[in-house]
C-alpha cells in the first residue's frame, strides 16, 4: 500500500512545475518542523553543540533546514522527470575538472558525500552528464520505502548496492569497470568505526571510502550537492585524494585519510548549515564502545583472498 501510494504521488509530483515544488516543499518543511518535536529538538541540540551558536539561532537555522528537507523529499519524487536534455536546467558543477581527471586515472572513483542537499540528485548529476555512477546504500527500515527509492533511482539509471548483501564484490566490480562508487559517509559507524572529532564531539566514522581507495588504488573525490538561492543546485567537487601508504601502518593510514575527509565535510556543513540532516543519530556510539581491534584491515584481507 505504501509503495503504490508513494509511486502515485511521484507521478502527480512529476506533473507539477519545479518552481511550484519549491513552494510546496517549503510548506511541508514548516509543517514538519512544527509537528515532529523529537527530531526538531534533537536537531536544535546537535546544532547548538556542533556550531556553538545560541538556541534562538539554532532554531531558526533548523527551521530553514526542515524547509530544505521538505523540498528534497518532493525532488526525490520528481526524479523521473530528470534526463540528459534538462539536467543542466537544475544542476551546475563547480570544479568539474576534478572528477574528469579522477575518472581519467582508470581505476574508478570513490565519491565521498553525505546527507547534504538533495543527495539523491547527486547521482543524477553524474549519470545524466555521461559519468557512470553507482553507490553503496543502507536499506530503509521499511522494505516498501526501499522499493520506492530504488525504483526512483532506476529512472536515472542508478545502480545501488545494498549493505548487508554481497555489496563488496559488486562495488569492487564497479570500480574495476571505471565507474564512480558513492558513499554517504556521515552516519554513525558503530563500534568498528574510526572515532574522530566531528563538529566538536567524538563520532564513530565510516572508513569505507578510505578502505576502497586503499584496496583498488582509486582516487577519492569529495562531492556535495548544494541548493542555490534560486532553488536550483550546484555540485561542489573537491580535489582528488589518494591513499598514502608511505608510513607502512595501514590502520593509521586509513584513520588519517578518514580524518582528512571528515574535515572537508565539517567545512561544507559549517558553510551550508541549512543543507545537512541535523536530526540524524550521528553521535550514537560513545567512544568507550569502540572495538579494541580494528576490523577494517581484516575485512580488507578477507576480501582480497576471496577475489
Amino acid at each position: 500500500m505504501i509503495y503504490h501510494t508513494l509511486m502515485l504521488l511521484s507521478r502527480i509530483v512529476c506533473c507539477l512545475p519545479h518552481s511550484f515544488l519549491l513552494t510546496l516543499g517549503k510548506g511541508m518543511g514548516i509543517l514538519y518542523y512544527r509537528l515532529i518535536k523529537k527530531q526538531r529538538e534533537r536537531a536544535v541540540r546537535q546544532m547548538m553543540d556542533g556550531l556553538g551558536i545560541s538556541e534562538a539561532e539554532a532554531r531558526e537555522t533548523v527551521r530553514l533546514s526542515f524547509i530544505n528537507l521538505g523540498r528534497n523529499v518532493l525532488e526525490i519524487l520528481y526524479m523521473p522527470n530528470l534526463n540528459e536534455d534538462n539536467i543542466d536546467e537544475y544542476i551546475s558543477f563547480e570544479n568539474r575538472e576534478y572528477i574528469e581527471s579522477a575518472v581519467a586515472e582508470g581505476k574508478g572513483v570513490v565519491i565521498f558525500t553525505a546527507h547534504i542537499g538533495t543527495w539523491e540528485w547527486l547521482s543524477a548529476a553524474f549519470l545524466l552528464t555521461g559519468i557512470p555512477a553507482t553507490a553503496i546504500a543502507k536499506k530503509q527500515p521499511n522494505e516498501q520505502y526501499t522499493r520506492v527509492i530504488d525504483d526512483l533511482r532506476a529512472t536515472i539509471g542508478m545502480e545501488v548496492f545494498s549493505r548487508g548483501t554481497s555489496e563488496l564484490f559488486a562495488a569492487a566490480r564497479a570500480l574495476k569497470a571505471g565507474k564512480l562508487l558513492g558513499f554517504l559517509a556521515d552516519q554513525d559507524a558503530g563500534p568498528g568505526g574510526a572515532f574522530i572529532d566531528f563538529l566538536g564531539k567524538t563520532a564513530s566514522t565510516p572508513l569505507g571510502p578510505a578502505v576502497f581507495a586503499k584496496k583498488f588504488g582509486s582516487p577519492v573525490v569529495p562531492a556535495f550537492i548544494l541548493r542555490r538561492s534560486d532553488g536550483r543546485h550546484k555540485v561542489w567537487l573537491g580535489k582528488p585524494m589518494h591513499f598514502d601508504k608511505s608510513s607502512g601502518d595501514t590502520d593509521q593510514e586509513l584513520y588519517d585519510m578518514t580524518v582528512e575527509m571528515t574535515r572537508i565535510l565539517e567545512r561544507v556543513i559549517r558553510e551550508n548549515p541549512t543543507q545537512w540532516l541535523w536530526f540524524q543519530h550521528r553521535w550514537n556510539t560513545p567512544p568507550e564502545q569502540r572495538h579494541t581491534k580494528h576490523h577494517t584491515v581484516k575485512a580488507l584481507k578477507e576480501t582480497k583472498d576471496e577475489s
